[in-house]
């Protein structure tokens, strides 16, 4: 059966791998990023937040089988915040009632295995307390001392913990509606491709995520675990953060989480 669904990072990556894929299975896909997608916007910024919004509205007639909510960034720099948290949250929230108005809807977003490295506690409380400015503030001084490579790992983490508390509530469990995220490991994409390529930098890389099984991954083999996760046969799993990591987080944290 066809589904519609809304992918955001559509244009590189984990998004446009995700897309490739659906379509290929059949599926509309409405893919949005900054440019080179069926909706151009910026997540960044209210404004963009809205008009995506009301873009899939329009283009749905305001039913929508599945989000996925893939755009992020990995700066060194506020801006990360701004997307991966304010963005993906508003991108879940505004689109919930098209979810709702859906067949078998089911919803996930983008986590990383970063987020069981030690986070900016003022970056994340920020964002969970849902205060963009303080968020964006505190992801400014952490860069301004010389620590803007905690940045990314605290929206991700923000992320998961966002997810945890919303997936259980009225509107997305008790409507019916799974509500998750994957925590991929390193993927081999546009962001982190100069990373890899950089013998030093790729050290450091592997050595914050250390990937026993197969090593960095593609994004064409991160897509169908999203796929599922979007489909009709995901009945019961919610509030999860589905790591797909090659075993980064079995090492990082060992047996004493699960």
């Amino acid at each position: 059966m066809s589904r519609t669904h809304l992918v955001t990072g559509a244009a590189s990556g984990i998004g446009k791998a995700t897309v490739e894929r659906l379509r290929a299975a059949g599926h509309r896909v409405i893919g949005a990023d900054l440019k080179g997608a069926d909706i151009c916007a910026d997540l960044a910024t209210a404004e963009g937040r809205a008009e995506l919004v009301e873009r899939v509205a329009e283009l749905t007639g305001g039913r929508l089988d599945a989000v996925i909510a893939c755009a992020g960034l990995s700066q060194f720099s506020p801006l990360t915040v701004r997307v991966n948290c304010f963005g993906a949250f508003a991108t879940l929230t505004g689109l919930r009632p098209l979810l709702a108005a859906g067949t078998d809807p089911r919803a996930v977003v983008i986590s990383s295995v970063a987020s069981v490295h030690p986070a900016d506690q003022a970056i994340v409380d920020a964002v969970l307390s849902g205060d963009e400015d303080a968020a964006v503030a505190a992801a400014q001084a952490a860069a301004d001392r010389g620590e803007g490579h905690v940045i990314y790992g605290s929206s991700k983490q923000a992320v998961a913990r966002w997810l945890r508390r919303t997936a259980v509530g009225e509107e997305w469990a008790g409507a019916g509606i799974p509500l998750n995220a994957i925590a991929p490991g390193t993927i081999v994409t546009p962001m982190t491709q100069p990373m890899l390529d950089d013998p030093e930098m790729r050290k450091v890389v592997d050595a914050s995520v250390p990937m026993p099984l197969h090593g960095h991954a593609t994004p064409e083999q991160v897509a169908p675990l999203l796929e599922w996760l979007t489909s009709p046969a995901n009945t019961h799993v919610t509030g999860q953060v589905v790591f797909i990591d090659g075993g980064a987080d079995a090492v990082l944290r060992g047996d004493g989480a699960w």
